[in-house]
């Protein structure tokens, strides 16, 4: 039925023969698997993949019985050189990962370059991806954009000065860096956050799209101890969500008339939510989320009301947080 339903979902569709088909395979829940993907994975000739056991178990489940081709990180170079030899005979093959999109974390790149590089054509089939999966549940309302980071090094100096690195880049210092890492390095990248970021928020999603998925936002500096106090936390597939280090608040003098940008980017949400609540309890609210400072929200909260409310009504609420 699945079948079925993929193939009547891509009814019309051109796949044409001769080309290389990069497949984004579900990095945990099979459900996330595409309709076009399981059309494709059913029409391909072969499928060229990172790990054949892991490949041929999720092409099973599926139904699915095809040629695998052993293409990974050691022998990308020469396993390419067979599959474009392949699509010039006009077959259509497929690369797949272990999980999720090729050519992002895992092999690829490689195999794309060769393909293009003989003239032959490349269709990417979108679906799962950690890295976007983690970033849609970060809600890190401060970024401006992302940058991929994956696997930092394993060695604790290179390890450190990578973090010093992203920490000195005001690029980087506006977007939300989205890190990979292993279990049995998720102690030691932690340690490092701690030193070297502590006060930077992060998301820790652990086993994305699995039965024992976790979410969870903390600072840098808290996250050793969130670690050591349950060793579940401390199992499974990470994906680290550092987010942007919010701009600092203005002092007297500053320009009274300009408004921080990462509080302008704030503007529609608050106006939504400026009749329903309190003003202190809004910009307590909006300062958990997204890491800006109370006082800065509740001055522009000020400034929005001013706008919506033309006979100038004060709440009644002072504006000191007494902090």
């Amino acid at each position: 039925m699945l079948r079925q339903a993929a193939a009547a979902a891509t009814a019309g569709q051109q796949l044409p023969a001769g080309s290389l088909y990069v497949v984004a395979t579900p990095i945990g829940n099979l459900a996330d698997i595409t309709l076009r993907a399981v059309h494709v994975l059913g029409l391909v000739d072969a499928v060229a993949c990172e790990d054949t056991r892991v490949s041929g178990g999720l092409l099973q489940r599926l139904g699915l019985h095809k040629p695998l081709l052993s293409l990974h990180e050691h022998n990308e170079e020469r396993a390419a050189a067979q599959v474009v030899m392949r699509l010039q005979a006009g077959e259509r093959i497929a690369y797949v990962s272990d999980a999720g999109t090729p050519a992002v974390s895992d092999p690829g790149a490689r195999l794309v370059a060769a393909v293009r590089a003989a003239g032959l054509r490349v269709l990417p089939l979108p679906g799962a991806s950690s890295v976007v999966t983690a970033l849609s549940a970060a809600g890190d309302v401060a970024a401006e954009g992302f940058r991929f980071v994956g696997f930092l090094s394993p060695k604790t100096l290179a390890r450190r000065q990578a973090l010093q690195a992203l920490q000195a880049d005001a690029a980087a210092l506006r977007q939300s860096q989205v890190l990979f890492e292993a279990p049995h390095r998720i102690e030691a990248l932690a340690e490092a956050l701690a030193e070297v970021l502590p006060t930077r928020r992060l998301t820790v999603c652990r086993e994305l799209t699995k039965q024992f998925e976790s979410l969870h936002t903390l600072a840098a500096a808290d996250l050793p101890a969130w670690l050591a106090a349950d060793a579940d936390r401390r199992r499974g597939e990470f994906v680290l969500v550092l987010h942007a280090q919010p701009a600092p608040a203005r002092t007297a003098s500053d320009d009274e008339t300009a408004v921080d940008p990462a509080l302008a980017a704030l503007d529609p949400w608050l106006r939504a939510l400026l009749p329903m609540l309190p003003l202190k309890q809004l910009a307590a609210l909006a300062a958990g989320i997204s890491g800006q400072p109370r006082n800065a929200l509740y001055t522009r909260l000020l400034a929005l009301k001013a706008e919506l409310d033309d006979d100038g009504d004060d709440d009644g609420e002072d504006s000191g947080f007494g902090d």
